[in-house]
């Protein structure tokens, strides 16, 4: 439920060192709902559908086979490591900020079972209102819903059916930990100390499955590149450099 404004001030801070390219997943921002989805029930989200939209928006901004630096949050680092597994030879790096790339794990791990908890009881809910509540208060902490201004609380809802589609197409993806072994360009891979357990415990075996990874906690919670900008900007612009990243 975020958009590429969130990266303004990461862009602000890497001023002309870098040409940033920011990108709405579908859904959100400017970015349209998928037109599948909505011309029939029987639809069904995948990761691929994100990145063909990513790469077609991205098209127009880079030459044919050029190269670029990978940065993704949430949901779209997800759709980044499915882009850099599509195309490993064009990624210089990947920039992960708790990807919910639940679906490289085991059914059997507390990661995913905690997941596929909190799918389930938004599934379950009649209401948007109430599936809207439940994914907002996961990702941030109980009661963040319902302190959130009507407008606000309004346009969270009316994401909640693109959400949904989001989950469809991370559990559903076929890819596991051992898919990574491609990824050897360097990594960098990073959890609020304040998050949920499932994606801390992610991160924590991205760390280890990533060949070239690096693991960091920052301050905050999933939120953290909005929340904490202040931390997590730092923290990507010293690994894009080359520099070593290190946690206050």
């Amino acid at each position: 439920m975020s958009s590429k404004s969130q990266w303004s001030s990461l862009k602000a801070q890497l001023g002309s060192d870098y040409r940033c390219i920011a990108v709405d997943l579908q859904g959100y921002g400017a970015s349209p709902f998928p037109s599948g989805a909505a011309e029939s029930e029987a639809y069904v989200h995948t990761l691929a559908h994100e990145v063909d939209a990513v790469s077609a928006a991205i098209a127009s901004e880079l030459e044919p086979g050029e190269a670029f630096h990978l940065v993704g949050h949430s949901f779209g680092g997800a759709c980044a490591l499915h882009m850099a597994r599509r195309m490993p030879q064009r990624v210089l790096s990947l920039t992960l900020f708790e990807p919910v790339a639940f679906h490289l794990l085991p059914e059997q791990h507390p990661a995913k079972a905690e997941i596929v908890n909190v799918v389930a009881r938004i599934g379950a809910c009649d209401e948007d209102r109430d599936a809207t509540r439940i994914f907002i208060d996961y990702w941030n902490s109980a009661g963040s819903f319902d302190k959130a201004p009507a407008v606000a609380q309004d346009k969270m809802i009316a994401m909640i059916a693109k959400v949904r589609l989001d989950f469809q197409a991370l559990l559903g993806e076929p890819a596991g930990l051992d898919d990574l072994s491609m990824l050897t360009m360097p990594s960098l891979v990073m959890a609020g100390e304040k998050s949920p357990a499932s994606t801390r415990l992610l991160v924590e075996q991205l760390g280890v499955s990533l060949p070239n990874a690096t693991a960091a906690k920052t301050r905050g919670a999933h939120m953290g590149p909005i929340t904490h900008g202040d931390v997590v900007n730092p923290m990507i612009a010293a690994f894009l450099s080359g520099a070593e990243v290190t946690t206050d």
